[in-house]
């Protein structure tokens, strides 16, 4: 199966794909957190939705509360938390776990990709990002520390549009 075509679910859980999602164009792949030191990174993904947005990228974050317990609400809780206090409007799929036996299976695929350094595998932290080419094939990965306004990613972004 492509991992274009793996099923998903939204926060609201309606049922997807990420080529639903992307329509074939390109996606940053996100695990995100509510309550995380690095939550502030909502800032800049949202900036990245509403600069490349229009050119039919889109940022797609999935809710985790795998790390420190950083994402305990529901999804409306969630949902609520995102839109009013960053102005998220990109698609957020349902909770789900990025590592372990009950890794979401887009999840078990993303993390086949090597970061910059060469090290594949498990999801570190919170706000680890992946890009994903219109195709559905995983282009880069970015740690969690990486800015979502970090050149090294709106350049990786710029040369798939």
């Amino acid at each position: 199966m492509s991992l274009s075509d793996i099923p998903l679910r939204t926060l609201t859980n309606d049922p997807t794909t990420l080529a639903d999602l992307t329509a074939g164009k390109p996606a940053l792949i996100v695990n995100v957190a509510s309550r995380c030191g690095l939550t502030p990174q909502y800032t800049g993904l949202v900036k990245l939705q509403e600069e490349y947005g229009p050119r039919g990228f889109t940022v797609i974050g999935m809710p985790c509360n795998q790390f420190a317990g950083q994402e305990p609400g529901t999804a409306a809780e969630i949902q609520h938390f995102c839109a009013t206090t960053y102005g998220v409007d990109f698609p957020l799929l349902e909770k789900s776990e990025v590592n372990g036996p009950g890794r979401h299976p887009l999840y078990a695929e993303l993390v086949r990709t090597a970061d910059e350094q060469g090290e594949a595998g498990d999801v570190q932290w919170n706000f680890e990002k992946f890009l994903v080419d219109g195709e559905g094939r995983v282009v880069a990965r970015f740690r969690p520390r990486t800015a979502p306004d970090d050149p090294a990613i709106t350049s990786a972004i710029e040369q798939l549009l």
